[in-house]
């Protein structure tokens, strides 16, 4: 009976030890998306496979479905700046090349000490909506 409980601790602990860390391409968990804490700057830069334009009108339908609030739009030089948990950020939409464009999402005031998921949830709703492009409407 000794024997079976050490091998069976024996495998226990086996199993303990070559469980997977965290890599990035896990989902993190609500406490940590909502508990604020320094976040990388490389967390809140991201390329998309879609043209500026694009990418600067599904910004801005993802600030509007998480509920924050646009504060300012400058078109012409691909910035929105926008309020999420009383903190400013800054969203910058740049090219780059003709078929990618760049998101960076940064607090206005440079304290990257804020919850990382305002940022990833507006990157997680882009990638989801990537394959709706804007289009004209007619009104007639």
């Amino acid at each position: 009976m000794e024997r079976i409980i050490k091998i069976f601790l024996g495998i226990l602990l086996l199993l303990c030890i070559n469980l997977p860390g965290y890599t990035a391409g896990e989902q993190l968990s609500l406490s940590t998306l909502i508990t604020s804490q320094n976040v990388g700057y490389e967390t809140c830069t991201k390329v998309f496979n879609t043209d500026n334009v694009s990418l600067f009108y599904l910004t801005i339908a993802a600030l509007n479905a998480n509920r924050f609030t646009i504060d300012e739009i400058q078109s012409k030089s691909g910035y929105i700046l926008f309020t999420a948990v009383n903190k400013k950020f800054l969203a910058m939409i740049s090219n780059v090349n003709t078929n990618q464009g760049m998101l960076r999402i940064t607090p206005a005031d440079n304290n990257y000490f804020f919850q990382p998921g305002i940022v990833l949830n507006v990157f997680k709703y882009i990638e989801l909506n990537l394959d709706k492009k804007p289009e004209n409407i007619s009104l007639y």
